[in-house]
């Protein structure tokens, strides 16, 4: 998948062997972590003009290629996991049917380059793009780091879940509003 605007230029494939190469070194190690978790293969490129439009554009393609990979499949849904770093525990809970971003993070020790507002960006992107709904909640912790690195390996492991193949389509209503 692949997105170019005036201010970013991204691809996004997943399934294929290759490396992430955001420009953004924080970034790149908090998508090495999601994908690890979510064990998949992916290869990432991405110029940018500002770290925002970076992380919310690159949302944007992740959700896209995401909806892309499960279209016209039945999908597990729901996926959950509670995280831990140090003194950092996180619980994340995903619901693959409409776009919902609840994010509850309280970030008391600061670390360069890993800033909630580029979190809540990439994350509000990849839930609107992709129709999911997450929840991120922060259980304890102080360092930015760990919690936020808590936060992209728990969404790898609930959405491993929620996007895993299923033999019926998990949905009382019969569809799933994608």
């Amino acid at each position: 998948m692949k997105r170019k605007t005036r201010e970013t230029d991204i691809t996004v494939e997943i399934g294929i062997e290759g490396s992430i190469n955001t420009g953004d070194r924080v970034f790149d190690h908090l998508l090495t972590a999601l994908f690890f978790y979510m064990e998949e293969n992916v290869n990432i490129r991405a110029t940018y003009d500002l770290r925002h439009h970076l992380w919310e554009d690159l949302g944007i393609v992740l959700g896209e290629e995401l909806r892309e990979k499960i279209r016209n499949k039945k999908i597990t849904r729901f996926g959950n996991a509670i995280m831990p770093m140090d003194d950092a525990l996180v619980l994340i809970a995903v619901d693959i049917s409409r776009p919902y971003l609840n994010l509850e993070l309280d970030l008391k020790e600061n670390e360069e380059g890993f800033e909630l507002t580029l979190v809540r960006e990439f994350l509000w992107a990849l839930a609107r793009t992709l129709g999911a709904t997450i929840h991120v909640k922060q259980l304890s912790g102080i360092n930015a780091h760990h919690i936020i690195e808590a936060t992209f390996k728990g969404l790898g492991v609930a959405l491993k879940q929620a996007l895993s193949q299923s033999k019926r389509l998990k949905s009382t209503k019969g569809v799933l509003r994608r």
